[in-house]
């Protein structure tokens, strides 16, 4: 190219059809003969099913089905741990969970053949807190399983030995709940049979593949039956991997209609169904030495499931030991229970349980620095993990600019003359607080594959289709991919068409998770690319008589390296690839399955990911003391993706994390009222709006991952993992109160003053007794 498409901030490549409100998404499909869905869900949190009685739903007119778990078959289905149903068949175990549906010729119908539904419930006692849950004579959720569905232990080095040799030891109680993903677009289905039996599912899915395997298990039929194809997506966040419910029942209806049906949540609906981040309760004892190097780190970890196993079972792991990558340590314990409450279950969110312990973390460090008299920033750098090191858990840093995002950090919010800074008497005071994060980039944690394959297809007007399997959410997964694919094969961006994922025509992939789209789809583009282009430089090379290595492509134009003249155009060359004595059409396929190696099954150790993404936060706010509202005046995030390859979209990629961070750590809180969520709507459930976030500063470290496309590595996620710790130490600079629970809110704020004042008050009296009297 005669300019590099590699570090160009570009505009996506389906920008032009969603401004335009062109962008097909599933509530926008129509087809002849659909009906509506609506699905019936259980009031209680925990019951028997008695009796249902579908006979007057089904005769009111309009209704062509009504199905119940007693319709649906036997096989149990689900990700990693076979325990699901497509809807409840003897009990309830959550409010909210499915119980029967309705397909009708429009939503009104189907809504008003719910009412005609009856359910009699026999109520069962419940339980909410995932402690209270693993006690001994705790009702179960599922029998014989004592509410454990997982339980890990991990431990390396001398943990003991550590803690009697740290010179400051700090332990504390940190309690996370729900945060519901908030994407613009609630999950929504379509499902069609079509004449030969097959069935066509679209959905805003991020794995294809996922969403066809649970179809199959689900609906008893073969993954070849089904064919899923992904639509326009309005975000995901982890939210809709098919951990809920609305796919299988749609593609069930389907079935039972012979007819397309389509099941759109509403808000409502969605705060129901959505598998929302594992809440957890962390217990942590951190030991640092007087020059602020951890020597121990000991975490206990309850963490909520709710009432079914989802990829739960995995992030878990993920909260027990990530973040231990974060610095050099060598004494780490961890204890790690994850318990099934009557509560919807919980499922991935951004970042995958990895703030679950960093905010703890970041916490603890502001501490024990003000223990030792040690600037927190200080310690941070103390314990950083480098370019070249390997951590406790065998995790290979091949890039890491950690350092670069503390000190990038530290230096924008000014710390230094504020960080510790006198408050004055006023009613506001303001702090600064700083916290780091981790993420992977790409991970070989569920399956000894973490690979990704693309074919690359020139037609003969010298343009390019991309074809692969993973998902853009609207994060610009799929311009990366093209500007790859346009950057090596020497041609126009707009001359390169990436396909939606359909399970009919693109390789197998596992889908938009782990941050593993741009490093393992870019690289296979790389090689499918790479490939393609040699064809074509061959190709041309014969029929010009010159070797291949004097030409090269450059704009889509095949031209001598000599001296840069035309000889083909590529479109050309497409043709004479395939009009010649054993030609064909240039057709490419490559994969890439990164150098990692599964974790020990026992032990857990093992490089899972062929990169890892740092990132590090600092905040100011300002604190009210009467009201106890908490302000964020600025935030400062550095991430380092190792390359940006499209600094416009990394940049828009890390202030979105950033500000779900700041609605986990300030607003975002489900409310129960006996085992029900009452506040499923943006009326009730507060998110972080522009009018409280402050704009956003960022910088973006290029640590250059040698593993990466380009240099380039995760850069979707790390950004959420430092706020929380951030935005709690910054509230206790200002005003010196630590709240350990999320979110922050004006009643914790001030009910943390009352405590302080009451403390300090007997602190004064106490001082006042050993005062010597005249």
């Amino acid at each position: 190219m005669s300019k590099s498409l590699i570090g160009a901030s570009l505009p996506q490549v389906n920008a032009r059809e969603k401004v335009l409100g062109a962008a097909k998404y599933v509530g926008d499909m129509k087809i002849a003969g659909m009906l509506e869905a609506k699905v019936l869900r259980s009031p209680h949190p925990h019951a028997r099913i008695v009796r249902i009685d579908t006979s007057r739903a089904k005769r009111l007119p309009g209704v062509k089905a009504v199905v119940t778990g007693a319709d649906t078959p036997e096989q149990l289905f689900g990700f990693l741990h076979k325990e699901y149903t497509i809807f409840a068949k003897d009990r309830v175990r959550y409010a909210g969970e499915e119980v029967a549906a309705v397909a009708a010729v429009d939503e009104a119908t189907a809504l008003d053949a719910l009412e005609l539904i009856h359910v009699e419930y026999e109520i069962l006692p419940a339980v909410f807190d995932p402690e209270i849950a693993l006690m001994p004579g705790a009702p179960e959720v599922h029998a014989g399983t004592g509410n454990l569905a997982r339980e890990i232990n991990i431990c390396r080095g001398n943990v003991e030995e550590g803690f009697q040799r740290s010179a400051a030891i700090y332990e504390a109680t940190y309690d996370m709940g729900y945060q519901y993903h908030a994407y613009m677009e609630p999950m929504c289905t379509l499902a069609q049979v079509e004449p030969d039996g097959r069935l066509t599912v679209w959905a805003p899915t991020q794995s294809i593949f996922f969403t066809r395997q649970i179809l199959a298990e689900a609906l008893g039929v073969a993954q070849t039956m089904i064919r899923v194809i992904q639509t326009v997506t309005g975000g995901g966040f982890g939210g809709k991997l098919t951990e809920d419910m609305n796919s299988p029942i749609c593609a069930f209806l389907a079935l039972q209609t012979g007819r397309p049906v389509r099941l759109q949540n509403n808000r409502l609906e969605d705060f129901l169904a959505a598998r929302s981040s594992m809440p957890a309760r962390v217990t942590l004892k951190m030991g640092l030495s007087k020059d602020g190097e951890i020597l121990a780190k000991d975490a206990i970890v309850v963490a909520d499931n709710g009432a079914f196993n989802n990829l739960t079972l995995e992030q878990v792991l993920v909260t027990a030991f990530r973040s231990d990558s974060l610095h050099r340590l060598s004494n780490v314990r961890c204890h790690a229970r994850l318990a099934y409450t009557n509560k919807t279950p919980s499922g991935t969110f951004r970042a995958f349980g990895t703030q679950q312990m960093v905010f703890p973390v970041d916490a603890h460090l502001t501490m024990l620095a003000e223990m030792i008299g040690m600037d927190p920033v200080d310690v941070h750098l103390r314990n950083a993990i480098r370019k070249g090191e390997t951590s406790v858990h065998g995790w290979y840093m091949g890039s890491c600019g950690l350092i670069e995002c503390l000190e990038k950090s530290r230096d924008a919010i000014g710390w230094d003359g504020k960080h510790g800074a006198p408050k004055g008497e006023g009613v506001k005071r303001r702090g600064v607080g700083i916290g780091s994060g981790i993420h992977v980039t790409a991970n070989r944690q569920i399956a000894d594959w973490d690979g990704s394959t693309v074919f690359v297809k020139v037609n003969f007007d010298g343009r390019v289709i991309l074809t692969t399997g993973e998902s853009d959410l609207g994060q610009g997964s799929n311009t990366v991919l093209a500007q790859i694919c346009a950057e090596t094969l020497g041609i126009p961006i707009d001359h390169v068409r990436v396909n939606m994922p359909d399970t009919d025509t693109a390789p197998l992939s596992f889908g938009t998770v782990a941050s593993r789209v741009t490093i393992l789809a870019g690289n296979a583009t790389i090689r499918a690319a790479t490939e393609a282009r040699n064809i074509l430089l061959d190709a041309a090379a014969a029929a010009a008589k010159v070797e291949p290595a004097d030409l090269t492509i450059r704009d889509g134009v095949v031209e001598k390296l000599s001296d840069g003249s035309k000889v083909f155009t590529l479109a050309e060359v497409a043709k004479i690839a395939m009009f010649r004595v054993g030609g064909e059409g240039v057709f490419t396929k490559a994969t890439y399955d990164p150098p990692t190696t599964m974790a020990d099954k026992e032990t857990y150790y093992g490089n899972v990911a062929p990169a890892y993404s740092f990132a590090a936060a600092t905040v100011e706010v300002e604190v009210d003391i009467q009201t106890g509202q908490v302000a964020l005046l600025d935030c400062f995030v550095a991430d380092d993706c190792g390359r940006a390859l499209n600094p416009l979209w990394v940049e828009g990629q890390v202030r979105g994390a950033a500000v779900q961070g700041i609605g986990w750590a300030l607003y975002e809180q489900f409310q129960y009222e006996d085992g029900r969520l009452i506040n499923g709507n943006f009326a009730d459930y507060t998110i972080a709006t522009a009018d409280a976030v402050p704009p956003l500063r960022t910088a973006l470290v290029e640590s250059m991952e040698p593993n990466g496309p380009f240099g380039a590595k995760g850069a979707s996620e790390t950004a959420i993992v430092p706020i929380a710790g951030a935005i709690a130490n910054a509230v206790y600079d200002a005003v010196g109160v630590r709240i350990n629970s999320l979110p922050i809110t004006p009643e914790k704020v001030l009910a943390g003053l009352r405590e302080k004042a009451a403390m300090d008050q007997e602190r004064e009296k106490s001082l006042e007794k050993e005062r010597p009297h005249a």
